[in-house]
């Protein structure tokens, strides 16, 4: 599965993007964020907060209690602000 990462959330892991293999137990949006923010470092900085990261998966915005496959693109955005 791909991961990519936009504006704070990026700068806080430290990446644009990556490849990951998902462990079995790892089976919806708010389970990816719970094991990629146990990664520790700027992964648990960038995730501190999970229930405010918006989240795309295959371009499309989903909820936290969407399922993931196996394979396609997975996009983390912080939340919106205005002005």
């Amino acid at each position: 599965m791909k991961l990519v990462y936009f504006a704070w959330v990026r700068e806080r892991i430290g990446r644009e993007a990556e490849e990951v293999a998902l462990p079995g137990e790892v089976k919806t949006v708010a389970d990816l964020l719970e094991w990629l923010k146990a990664r520790g470092g700027g992964y648990a900085a960038a995730l501190e907060h999970p229930q405010v990261i918006r989240v795309a998966i295959d371009h499309e915005h989903v909820d936290h209690d969407t399922k993931l496959s196996d394979d396609g693109e997975v996009a983390l955005f912080p939340p919106m602000t205005g002005g």
